[in-house]
Formats: C-alpha cells, sequence, structure tokens
C-alpha cells in the first residue's frame, strides 16, 4: 500500500518475483520495496489478478480489505493491513466466480463486482 506521491518506487520487477531473486546469486534487494504477501505457483496458482478495497456499505465487516484472485486456481482472497502490518488473510470460496478471474470493479457506492472469463459479471452481496 503506497501513497500516490510515491511515484518512481522500485518493486523490483525484472529481478525479483514477490520475495525472490530470480537470479539468487548477483540479486541485490537494496532499495527494493518487497511484497508484504506472496503466494507461490503450487496447487493450481498461476497468475494474480489484482482487485479492489471494498469501500461499499452493503457488507460493513468487509471495509478496508483488499480482494483480489487467482485465475488459474479460482480462489478469491482478501488482506487486511493496518498500521503498515498485514494483520488478515481471508480465503472467500462463496466468491469465486468458478475461477477464470479476470477483472474486480466497483460502482458509484463502492461496492464490488468480478468478471470472469467465462462472461460473468457479479456484484458481491451480503448473504440473507
Amino acid at each position: 500500500v503506497m501513497g500516490l506521491d510515491a511515484g518512481g518506487t522500485n518493486f523490483g520487477w525484472a529481478i525479483m518475483e514477490g520475495n525472490d531473486c530470480f537470479s539468487p546469486r548477483d540479486c541485490d534487494k537494496t532499495g527494493l520495496e518487497l511484497p508484504l504477501y506472496q503466494y507461490s505457483h503450487a496447487d493450481g496458482n498461476c497468475s494474480i489478478t489484482g482487485g479492489v478495497v471494498y469501500r461499499g456499505a452493503a457488507i460493513p465487516e468487509l471495509h478496508g480489505q483488499y480482494f483480489f484472485a487467482d485465475w488459474c486456481a479460482g480462489w478469491v482472497r482478501s488482506i487486511t493491513y493496518e498500521d503498515g502490518e498485514l494483520v488478515a488473510l481471508d480465503n472467500w470460496s462463496s466468491i469465486s466466480g468458478n475461477g477464470s478471474i479476470n477483472a474486480f470493479g466497483v460502482d458509484s457506492d463502492g461496492e464490488m463486482y468480478i468478471v470472469t472469463h467465462e462472461g460473468l459479471f457479479a456484484k458481491i452481496v451480503p448473504v440473507r
């Protein structure tokens, strides 16, 4: 989580994948901003679909959580970040969309949507 004034931050692209160096022998992490969370390519994981921070009012318990997905594995997870630390990681199997999540979006009220490769466009709503 970076402020808009943090332009020019080096996240290590072309040197790193997550916290791991592509070439450990000559990898210098000095000055790099490393991720606060990463996951492996094991268990069918292949590609993160960046998401959104939930700011809606329909599901107050989700407020402030960052949602993201893995395109191949089909899961949706969220992280909660407070005071510079990752404080929670949650799995959301009920909103997985059965895989291939291409994008997340929000409407003008801050409510969250997912879009899948198969053509599903779904609003995330509370379970009643």
